[in-house]
């Protein structure tokens, strides 16, 4: 393994034991009883009514998915733009590539009203 990976290796190794540690000291000290009051929920105050359990329209999901795409998007685009003057013309073609697929993902989404609320 080379030298450089030890850190992560160590990082993982530490946040894996404090985890599991974390989570058996919860489970062992933790109460055992349930109580039915404090399971109920409850938020500002007011005894909840009815069901909080409602349909959301298909819209919601749809702009959650697209705006997670093109975050993503922007996400990737960062280190390019960084070392863009490393990898010269490759990372250009590379990156116009893959612009390009976004690019087809978005006019498909446009075309079929993915952006329009109803």
């Amino acid at each position: 393994m080379p030298e450089g990976y030890l850190p992560i290796l160590v990082m993982l190794l530490v946040t894996g034991a404090f985890a599991t540690i974390a989570l058996v000291v919860s489970a062992v000290l933790g109460p055992k009883r349930s109580n039915p009051a404090k399971d109920e929920a409850y938020e500002s105050g007011i005894l909840p009514f009815g069901d909080a359990r409602r349909r959301f329209p298909v819209q919601f999901y749809v702009i959650a998915v697209l705006f997670i795409l093109f975050d993503v998007e922007v996400i990737l685009m960062y280190p390019w733009a960084v070392s863009a003057r490393k990898l010269g013309v490759f990372g250009l073609i590379e990156m116009a590539i893959f612009l390009g697929i976004l690019l087809v993902g978005f006019v498909y989404a446009w075309k079929n009203d993915a952006f329009k609320w109803q």
